[in-house]
């Protein structure tokens, strides 16, 4: 999540080291930290870091976020960079799509991290894209409508740009969306996801709000078959350590 507070560095840490013994690819999704926090969270057995900008609208991006650390739009647009300066090998990018005029803020997605493929040519660069679906708490938030239609430009438009980067899938989209979008750009798709706080623990007390409504909830064997039913091979890493 966003605070450092109730997640810390240290113990984000401790949890890599002990998804290292279950995983092959360890990624994060975390608040933007320092090129300090990134070394440690690499040595930790992270392998990717993903921060989701939101928007590249300064605007837009004060009306969301009205305060707190998220709040300081540079410190956010730099983390990739700095997670690659403290050894992490992969970083994901994502603008969410709908919070204001998409065309432009995929444009400036795609530039963010072609600067950064270009003056770290060793880093794996990735897209998400993410459409705005309703949240607990702000049905009234003002939505540029992203369309299926939209979306498929949307990837493959990141395709031509970098056509080496990754491309996720998220289990928002429909599971006839996902199951023809993954023959076209698309390199990696969500599987068994959960995104309620405490969502994947037995007790059910206390648990959090949902972030966003899924729309496909198969499970990582139920995605494993349709891609290998489509003729295509599911790779669950592409990296070795040695």
């Amino acid at each position: 999540g966003e605070s450092s507070k109730m997640s810390t560095v240290e113990y984000i840490g401790e949890a890599c080291k002990i998804a290292r013994d279950y995983f092959r690819v360890v990624g994060l999704e975390i608040y933007p930290t320092n090129v300090k926090n990134y070394k440690y969270l690499q040595q930790c057995g992270a392998d990717f870091i993903t921060v989701f900008q939101e928007t590249y609208d300064t605007d837009i991006y004060k009306t969301v976020h009205p305060g707190g650390n998220k709040g300081i739009f540079p410190y956010r647009f730099n983390a990739q960079e700095r997670a690659i300066m403290g050894g992490i090998r992969g970083v994901g990018f994502a603008p969410l799509l709908g919070l204001t005029d998409f065309r432009k803020d995929v444009f400036s997605t795609g530039l963010h991290a072609n600067l950064l493929q270009k003056k770290y040519p060793h880093a794996e660069i990735a897209f998400s894209c993410p459409r705005l679906r309703p949240v607990a708490g702000k049905d009234d938030i003002a939505v540029d409508v992203v369309s299926e239609k939209n979306l498929v430009q949307i990837i493959c438009a990141y395709r031509l740009f970098m056509p080496f980067a990754n491309i996720t899938i998220s289990s928002r989209e429909s599971r006839k969306f996902r199951d023809n979008v993954v023959k076209i750009a698309a390199t990696k798709i969500s599987a068994g996801v959960d995104v309620g706080i405490g969502g994947h623990t037995d007790d059910t007390h206390d648990k959090g709000d949902e972030q966003f409504i899924i729309s496909d909830n198969r499970t990582v064997s139920e995605i494993y078959e349709m891609l290998s039913e489509q003729g295509m091979q599911p790779v669950m890493s592409d990296y070795i350590y040695l």
